[in-house]
């Protein structure tokens, strides 16, 4: 419904702002002003400010602002036309009654609701009966148990062809009706209408209400043609507007983001500002999976996401994670969602995106692993300018020739001046440029490479010349600086753990001169470890420290020393009070890891650089989340959960 200029702002007239305002954030006079501290961001100091005189509000630490209707679509996620209602009833005035055409419409549509209501209801009782066994068996074979249908309206369609039909005609549905409600089937070339959902469970699709607009239906024979189908477009539901179980994720959002409540069980309360998340997943069972886990979730509609649903998500929270699965196909959605957003990007909007592992979704990972698991995904979810980037840089062509190199930069200007907010253009623009710049710079990779290069020939058995006693090596220093800049501190742990008990070696040699610590930078190290371990029956701990400083490694010795002094919770083989026997074994396991993080790595690199088809593309996403999972599990010490326990 559409409201006049005059009658909002007379709405708005009869209404203190800061009196409406004040019921929900604590408010004190300061001059013509109200202050108080941010309904959006913790913080100790207010910079929320609120003006009676012009009707308007400021949050500093955000950058929103607006009037009361603003107010309310954003801390109470209401609607435009939710929050000119409460407003209306602030101000003790009737909303305008529609004219006679808008009336009849108006009354078409709540008929309609009533039938898809009617609907519903009969939907569920089908569940409950003989007839719905095999839906009641797939849905706790889901990880649904029945306590929760009810919770989330879940049905079941029989098989028959009028069966709905039937049972809504003898309430006094007109056939005609039910087709325009998207609930019955009308033949294209003439005959009586059928239902639309047979043999399927039964999910409702709901306004931002919760009133019920359509209906999806997971097929339960494999062979059905559709596994998956939504009603269609009907004069209360449209697949664009809409987003499955917005009021669910409102009330989680709600619950999770109270101020001193703390997150719910098994939520990420989010300790970088934007509260707990809000997930957007691919289907109805992965929304309903999160729900059951207290995570505010939705999803489309079996449709890319479009603008309107972008609307909706933001007006819920500022920066949606969009979560898919980690193959090309899930790739392609996560670039899709990222096309569209791009120009609608502003300060504060924006979005994040959480790849799962291969042919794995929200549900799955639940069922799988748990709460925690899909806490730690999200936690690592990337920000849209990471993903903007990596497309742009991995799916490009080789980059060997200035003209593809100026191609590369003439795109990323153009993605980032597509963005409509002028700040954040020139952000954007400034960013991607940089990363640009960045390929074309020495990095301490490449000067690793091509430090161990040199070093070969001593490290591999040959007797090359050593550097003088107390004085580093240009290997020791470039390894120091690698140290002090980005050492992996599990890596940093396993070198330490090997000085301090250099008897490890001796089961390991054979890795430790091929692969050495798995980091270029630290092949010089290792060829001197092996060197000592060869020509000692039994090296002792403190004369292999003095043997490597006068080899020149101090430096690197120390911030090696520094940087597992701060990785105790993923190392513990470092605890001095466990047992020799079961150090050594945690030992070995994450000497382990650390070569296959530094073999995926290589993997990694290497299939970046041979991109050429989707396969390709489906081959360098596996082997980058399986990365990725890896190193999660290190920095956590998850990799150690099973030894330890």
């Amino acid at each position: 419904m559409r409201f006049d200029d005059r009658f909002l702002e007379e709405l708005k007239s009869r209404v203190r702002l800061s009196e409406a305002i004040g019921r929900s954030v604590k408010l004190r006079r300061q001059g013509r002003e109200f202050v108080g501290l941010s309904p959006f961001n913790k913080e100790k100091s207010p910079s929320f400010f609120v003006n009676d005189d012009k009707g308007f509000w400021h949050d500093f630490s955000s950058g929103k602002h607006g009037d009361l209707i603003g107010f309310w679509q954003e801390t109470e996620r209401l609607s435009f036309p939710e929050a000119v209602e409460r407003l209306a009833a602030e101000a003790g005035v009737d909303l305008p009654k529609p004219d006679a055409r808008t009336a009849e419409a108006e009354e078409k549509r709540q008929g309609l609701g009533d039938w898809l209501e009617l609907a519903a209801g009969w939907f569920a009782a089908q569940l409950r009966r003989p007839a719905g066994e095999r839906a009641r068996t797939y849905l706790l074979r889901r990880g649904l148990p029945e306590a929760d249908w009810a919770r989330f309206g879940l049905g079941f369609a029989p098989a028959e062809r009028t069966a709905l039909k039937d049972a809504l005609v003898q309430r006094g549905a007109k056939p005609a009706d039910l087709v325009e409600a998207g609930l019955l089937i009308a033949p294209e070339g003439g005959g009586a209408p059928y239902d639309r959902f047979r043999d399927r469970v039964i999910f409702p699709i709901t306004d931002t209400r919760g009133r019920v607009i359509s209906f999806g239906g997971r097929a339960l024979d494999p062979e059905a043609r559709a596994k998956y189908l939504n009603g269609p477009e009907t004069p209360l539901f449209h697949k664009g507007r809409t987003l499955y179980g917005l009021p669910e994720a409102r009330k989680l959002l709600a619950r999770n983001d109270k101020p001193g409540s703390g997150p719910a069980p098994g939520v990420n309360a989010g300790g970088d500002g934007r509260g707990a998340p809000l997930v957007v997943v691919e289907g109805y069972l992965d929304a309903i999976a999160c729900w059951r886990a207290e995570v505010a979730a939705v999803a489309p509609l079996g449709t890319a996401l479009t603008e309107d649903q972008l609307g909706l998500l933001w007006r819920q929270h500022p920066e949606p994670t969009l979560s898919f699965d980690g193959d090309a196909a899930g790739l392609r959605a996560a670039h899709r969602a990222l096309d569209t957003a791009l120009p609608l990007l502003q300060p504060g909007r924006s979005l994040r995106f959480a790849l799962l592992g291969q042919g794995q979704d929200p549900d799955d990972l639940l069922r799988d692993k748990g709460p925690a698991a899909l806490r730690e995904v999200l936690a690592d979810a990337r920000p849209l300018v990471d993903v903007l980037w990596e497309r742009e840089r991995l799916e490009s062509e080789p980059l060997d020739t200035p003209e593809r190199r100026a191609g590369l930069k003439a795109r990323l200007r153009k993605l980032a001046a597509a963005i409509a907010d002028p700040d954040l253009s020139a952000a954007y623009k400034q960013e991607l440029l940089a990363r640009y710049d960045a390929l074309w710079s020495p990095t301490i990779d490449e000067r690793s490479r091509a430090a161990s290069t040199l070093s070969r020939a001593r490290w591999w058995g040959g007797r090359g010349a050593k550097p003088p006693p107390g004085h580093a090596s240009p290997e020791g220093r470039l390894a120091a600086q690698r140290i002090a800049e980005a050492v992996v501190p599990l890596t940093a742990a396993v070198v330490e753990g090997l000085l301090r008990a250099p008897a490890r070696a001796d089961h390991h040699l054979e890795s430790l001169v091929t692969q050495g610590f798995g980091d270029p930078a630290l092949h010089p190290l290792a060829g001197e470890i092996v060197a000592a371990a060869a020509e000692a029956a039994a090296l002792d701990p403190a004369l292999l420290r003095r043997r490597l400083s006068a080899a020149g490694f101090d430096d690197l010795l120390a911030r090696l020393s520094a940087a597992a002094a701060r990785s105790g919770v993923s190392a513990p083989f470092l605890d001095p009070a466990l047992p020799p026997e079961e150090a050594d074994a945690l030992w070995s396991q994450a000497y382990e890891v650390v070569l296959k993080i530094a073999a995926l790595e290589r993997a990694f690199h290497d299939a970046r650089a041979d991109l050429h088809t989707e396969a390709d593309s489906a081959a360098l996403i596996r082997i980058k989340t399986e990365r990725d999972d890896l190193q999660r599990r290190a920095r956590s010490g998850a990799i150690f959960d099973a030894a330890l326990h």
